[in-house]
């Protein structure tokens, strides 16, 4: 399909996959990055990604094998695909904005706009004006530094940033961020794994994972829950087929049965090519959508009795009267839960439950891993707590081949909140920020994602700055957030491709193009490399290989060191020319503000990096106590009206975040489609719908609140009963901005109950719907049971 296409939905469909990978993956690959850029250019970042001295794939945060230890082609289907995307030889010129007005671009699909190639110089709307129009590097900066100064109060700005974003610009965005004033800096894990983190934090002190890729070689038994790796982290199924070689176990929990956790033919070794692979998942547990805290309720009160039943041969007692706290009030809680409740939550069998606790008591080590099927939940933080008590009472914390891993989804997602880019720093680490740079920051928190969006719509953010994404796709209830967008004075956005942020503009627009994690980058000091931490705490450089886009293209670090000189002035004293000219500078400030950083630039420079401390491995628990805690999760699940399905968004195959590459999802048998829906047969008889009806999904929320996305296909598919599936962004104005997650105000975009209305003559489109209500509501919502 070529670029210069809007597509449209022409659906067909095959049975879903019972593999993934294998030589159809490498096909696909190298079909997509030949149709971007060149023979040569592809060779050049595919055999140089995920190298110890080539580019971190700017894909998913999944962790590399130690160097000696990778393969020669050490990258999947996906990330091959996102470095050649962003490697593309297509440009976005002054000429294409010339040629296509603001509200023209507002109508193209996302494909469409990702299609058109990189950006190449900077970029203004200006207020009234129908079209983008070129701006010199210096109009522009000044521009926007004299916007921000024209501002009441610095917590009227906004500085949103991505994962994509390496660790030396994250570190310069929070250190400008508050020496201007304010702890506004929203990032995308508030909208994934902050739920997480909230979980994470207050049960064993650091909200970050505890496994290498070692442990999970090495463990007994890996859950693998609400995730599918096959599509969104490939590299991962690797790790498992090394699991089951070593003699391990898997247990995969999800809605939907997914390719790879069942098959992987692994495309590096022979029996990936010519034999049958390697069965992943040894147990597949068809969940409902929001059991999984049902579930390992269960799991906890089946190990409390057969403790019970042989005193002193199932708990860790050592480690919990050692290192724990809490466990006899959880114990007692524990043992309260109902196996109807666990049973109705989760629409599992007692048999399937209790298989799955036999192999427990097998292992000697687990590890639970997680991505947004848990996150995306209103308790989704509950379920995390229950998922470390499980893991508690048998000691799988802080020892090799056990523990927690949530599976993070974007490079570098993870490094930007180890620089600073949270909203709520602790005191400890703005106090010796402010010491290493002579200013005080600010101590009041400031506001996450869903609260900028609330800032912006009611008035009270007026500058929004973003570093890579695409926030307006990226975000819940489409409609109120583009309309908050627009009532911005100025929207700036660093990026490298266009895409549908760029077009709901405020009164003034700025697009600031910059650097690829693909690009070479010299700045006077030489030429530089970049630092991105995984999902797993390894901190290692990327070096860009390809001559950049476009002379006129600015690296991150120069963009935000150059309008931080202009916007502060010499207030307080920072050296933000030297940062410009070397980013090692940038790390020496580091290793004196960011724990476990000392001698930063000395330890990076070694092949494949450093990893960075974590006291729960050496049983070391930051909290309150000094112990990791137990907690009392009281059971809930959502509730579902008659007549009514609980829908979860999801990515297709052949996509990266908010970006389709494709029309296809070929593991699940999609083709030439987006707008299809994912039913259970059995639903659809019950609710008189037939497979391929075109349906309009409705949302609905307790206080009355409706959205709508109009016209879908339905799709018959084994989802579990009363589960439905579809893509994202296409379905996030379904859920309200204030339908979010308990304690961690994460978008429930796993929970949307819905209705099913059968689509009516002439309905609109999707672009045509968000401009008639583009004058949405306040996008207020609480879900079913909360």
């Amino acid at each position: 399909m070529s670029g210069n296409e809007d597509p449209v939905d022409d659906l067909s469909v095959t049975p879903p996959k019972r593999w993934a990978a294998g030589v159809p993956a490498v096909a696909h690959a190298l079909e997509y990055s030949l149709h971007q850029t060149s023979a040569r250019r592809t060779a050049l970042t595919l055999l140089n990604i995920n190298q110890a001295k080539g580019i971190d794939c700017p894909g998913c945060a999944w962790p590399e094998p130690a160097p000696g230890q990778r393969h020669r082609n050490e990258y999947c289907e996906n990330g091959a695909k996102h470095i050649n995307d962003e490697a593309t030889t297509g440009r976005v010129t002054a000429d294409f904005f010339r040629e296509h007005s603001v509200a023209e671009l507002a109508g193209k699909s996302d494909y469409w706009l990702n299609q058109q190639g990189r950006l190449t110089e900077p970029m203004v709307k200006r207020p009234g004006a129908t079209h983008y129009e070129p701006i010199g590097w210096d109009e522009a900066l000044d521009l926007l530094a004299r916007e921000l100064g024209a501002l009441d109060s610095p917590d009227e700005a906004l500085f949103y940033t991505s994962g994509r974003l390496n660790n030396e610009a994250a570190f310069l965005l929070q250190l400008f961020a508050r020496a201007f004033g304010t702890n506004n800096l929203p990032d995308c894990s508030n909208m994934c794994h902050e739920s997480s983190g909230s979980a994470l934090q207050e049960t064993l002190g650091i909200g970050k994972g505890s496994v290498s890729l070692d442990d999970i070689h090495h463990a007994d038994l890996v859950f693998v829950v609400g995730q599918n790796p096959g599509t969104n982290h490939p590299r991962m199924l690797s790790a498992l087929e090394e699991t089951k070689r070593n003699g391990g176990q898997v247990v995969a929990v999800n809605t939907l049965p997914e390719a790879g956790l069942i098959r992987f033919k692994n495309p590096q070794k022979p029996r990936g090519v010519i034999g049958r692979g390697t069965q992943i998942a040894d147990q597949f547990l068809h969940i409902r959508a929001g059991g999984d805290l049902a579930l390992f309720q269960a799991l906890n009160r089946l190990l409390l009795e057969a403790e019970d039943a042989a005193p002193g041969t199932v708990l860790d007692h050592d480690f919990i009267d050692t290192c724990t706290t809490g466990f006899a009030d959880f114990a007692e809680h524990a043992r309260k839960v109902s196996w109807d409740d666990v049973l109705t939550a989760t629409g599992l069998t007692r048999e399937e439950i209790e298989q799955v606790h036999h192999r427990v008591l097998r292992s000697e080590k687990i590890i639970v891993c997680w991505a947004m099927g848990l996150t995306q939940h209103k308790h989704g933080v509950p379920t995390i707590r229950e998922i470390v008590d499980f893991l508690l009472l048998r000691g799988n914390i802080g020892r090799p081949g056990a523990g927690v891993c949530p599976v993070r989804g974007h490079s570098n997602v993870q490094g930007d909140r180890t620089m600073g880019i949270w909203e709520r720093m602790p005191r400890s680490f703005l106090d010796v920020l402010g010491r290493e740079f002579g200013f005080t920051p600010p101590t009041r928190h400031g506001l996450d994602s869903v609260d900028a969006i609330r800032a912006m719509r009611d008035g009270r953010a007026r500058v929004f700055l973003g570093v890579a994404g695409n926030f307006v796709r990226a975000t819940p209830d489409s409609l109120v957030t583009e309309a908050a967008m627009r009532r911005c004075r100025l929207t700036a956005h660093i990026s490298t491709k266009l895409n549908r942020s760029h077009t709901v503009c405020g009164e003034i627009a700025l697009i600031l193009p910059t650097l690829g994690r693909s690009d070479r980058d010299i700045q006077a000091g030489g030429e530089q490399f970049v630092t991105v931490e995984d999902s797993m705490s390894q901190v290692h450089a990327s070096r860009g290989r390809l001559a950049p886009a476009s002379p006129h293209l600015l690296s991150e670090v120069a963009i935000i060191s150059r309008l931080a000189r202009r916007t502060l002035g010499d207030r307080p004293a920072i050296p933000w020319e030297e940062f410009e000219a070397d980013y090692g500078s940038i790390r020496d400030r580091i290793a004196r503000v960011v724990p476990g950083f000392e001698d930063f630039n000395a330890r990076v420079a070694e092949p494949g990096g450093f990893r960075l401390p974590n006291p729960v491995n050496r049983r070391v628990f930051p909290t309150p106590s000094g112990k990791a805690v137990f907690t009392c999760n009281e059971f809930t699940m959502p509730h579902v009206p008659a007549g009514h399905l609980l829908l979860q968004t999801l990515r297709s195959h052949d996509q990266w975040n908010t970006v389709p590459y494709s029309m296809n999802d070929r593991y699940r048998g999609i083709h030439n489609a987006r707008r299809v829906v994912l039913v259970n047969p059995d639903d659809l008889s019950a609710l008189e719908l037939a497979d391929r009806d075109r349906v309009d999904l409705v949302s609905v929320w307790q206080d009355g609140t409706e959205r709508r996305a109009r016209d879908f296909t339905v799709v018959a598919y084994p989802t579990s009963r009363g589960s439905a599936a579809s893509y994202y962004p296409e379905t996030n104005v379904l859920v309200p901005l204030d339908s979010v997650a308990d304690i961690s105000n994460t978008p429930t975009s796993k929970a949307v109950v819905v209705r099913l209305e059968r689509t009516t003559a002439g309905a609109t489109g999707e672009r045509e719907q968000e401009r008639q209500e583009a004058t949405a509501g306040s996008g207020r919502g609480e879900p079913w049971g909360a």
